[in-house]
């Protein structure tokens, strides 16, 4: 049996114009300043710098209309006087003037280096290997991971030196030639394991008597060392205790990862500028927009004169009227992403000025245990924009405070009651948390259930799987692995 309904449907369908807003926002500075370009350079009714106001248009008609977009308008059509007006654009209708003076600097900086695998390959270069053993420690090099590891068997490797590089070789021939890539720097490259990493590293160091133990404990008890059973190794190695805390204080000074300190394969590490800056000026808050959210943008004098120079023609081509339309269109992109950025700094500034009144004995003390309880709603409800919006916002600026350069969403937490039933962030117990743990006694560290105990006390009523849950976001071990002697 067919049976007929009819159902209503309400839905929103954001325009190119909204969405292609919607990514202006989420732009930090420097990708931001990248679009800019690229517009410019895409666009050559767009021009940036100080406008002349005696020869500046004012509104190049009062709306972007989509409708006009396509080629079948006819060139009679266009209104050429709403693109031609001899009033003058105000200087505040040009540019914003909510930014601080840094910020005539337009250069980006940047740190860069060759990559990990090339810097390798540079040192191998001075080793003397045959065509096999080069080609051999070519590939193991290759196989290096950003963290300094070759994390492949060696099986596997033998396997693809065969079928990829035709290079028929032993298990014993790659693992003699891997020892000659692990004496490169820095120290420790090209192991396999953490305890083969660390070992690699102690045999370079001048053999103190707390280096040969410290090799011995990494070679002979690494899973006893790692759980801290210290007192197992002073039994099985007839070790003092004080002979134990020398060659650990050695073992802490490796680096468990030898590739971290150096630029990763083909990426370039980039810089961090603040959107915002937030100073504290006779005891009040002062936001500012990074100058370079704020460009200077007008409207190409050469277009608008192409305009005019159409309207006053007597005779009409058709190629003219194929260029009017050309500027046309060109012009109405101009003004909506003149529109666009504006309303992009308005965005940003109500956003993060709306942030810094609700967090404002945060930002007055730089102390982390004043940050309130926040989510996204809390700030979208106070300046009427949507949640998305202020997300766009937090997750991807950066504001420069007293207190060092933060990422936004960092502001943002979870609300949990305490024993008098008033909502505290999960931020400020997380900071509690992290100074209680850094004040115990490392000899005796704190289990989590003694955790949650005294978190009690100080007021906060909280579970043991959530003091967990918590030291792990905070990096820190369980209390075994904080022990120290």
């Amino acid at each position: 049996m067919l049976k007929q309904s009819l159902q209503f449907k309400l839905s929103q369908k954001l325009s190119p114009q909204q969405i292609q807003l919607m990514k202006l926002i989420q732009l930090p500075t420097q990708a931001f300043e990248q679009r800019l370009k690229q517009e410019l350079e895409e666009n050559p009714a767009l021009e940036s710098g100080k406008a002349d106001n005696n020869e500046l248009t004012d509104d190049y008609g009062d709306s972007y209309d989509d409708s006009q977009d396509n080629e079948t308008i006819a060139a009679e059509d266009i209104n050429i006087d709403d693109y031609l007006s001899d009033d003058e654009i105000p200087d505040y209708r040009t540019h914003a003037n909510n930014y601080s003076a840094d910020d005539d600097e337009k250069s980006v900086p940047y740190a860069a280096g060759i990559s990990f695998n090339q810097y390798l390959l540079n040192q191998l270069s001075t080793i003397s290997l045959d065509d096999q053993e080069w080609s051999i420690a070519e590939y193991l090099v290759g196989s290096v991971d950003e963290s300094g590891y070759i994390r492949r068997p060696i099986s596997d490797i033998v396997d693809d030196l065969a079928f990829t590089q035709n290079i028929y070789t032993e298990e014993s021939t790659v693992i003699s030639v891997l020892k000659t890539v692990q004496t490169l720097d820095p120290p420790g490259v090209a192991a396999r394991t953490l305890d083969e990493c660390l070992v690699l590293q102690l045999k370079r160091k001048e053999q103190t008597p707390s280096v040969t133990l410290a090799t011995v404990l990494i070679e002979k008890s690494f899973e006893q060392f790692t759980k801290k059973h210290y007192q197992k190794l002073i039994s099985k190695h007839d070790i003092t205790e004080d002979q134990l805390k020398a060659a650990i204080q050695e073992i802490e000074r490796l680096n468990p990862k030898p590739g971290g300190s150096y630029a990763s394969n083909n990426r370039i590490v980039e810089h961090v500028v603040p959107d915002f800056s937030i100073r504290i000026l006779d005891g009040e808050l002062d936001l500012t927009l990074n100058g370079r959210n704020a460009p200077e943008l007008h409207v190409s004098k050469e277009y608008t004169n192409m305009l005019k120079g159409y309207k006053d023609a007597k005779e009409k081509s058709k190629s003219q009227k194929d260029t009017v339309l050309f500027i046309k269109q060109k012009l109405d992109a101009a003004k909506w992403f003149i529109d666009a950025i504006k309303q992009r700094q308005q965005t940003l500034f109500v956003t993060m000025n709306a942030i810094m009144e609700y967090q404002k004995e945060y930002f007055l003390t730089g102390d982390e245990r004043k940050l309130r309880p926040m989510i996204l709603k809390d700030i979208a409800d106070e300046i009427g924009m949507d949640v998305s919006t202020v997300s766009r916002v937090a997750n991807s600026k950066y504001v420069d405070t007293p207190y060092g350069t933060k990422l936004i969403k960092e502001f943002f937490s979870e609300a949990m009651k305490n024993e008098q039933g008033e909502d505290v962030s999960t931020r400020e117990i997380k900071k509690i948390l992290e100074t209680v743990i850094g004040e115990e006694d490392k000899r005796k560290p704190l289990t989590d259930d003694k955790l949650a105990k005294l978190l009690k006390e100080k007021g906060y009523p909280i579970a043991r799987r959530t003091v967990a849950k918590y030291r792990e976001q905070l990096g820190l071990p369980v209390a075994r692995l904080r022990k120290e002697i």
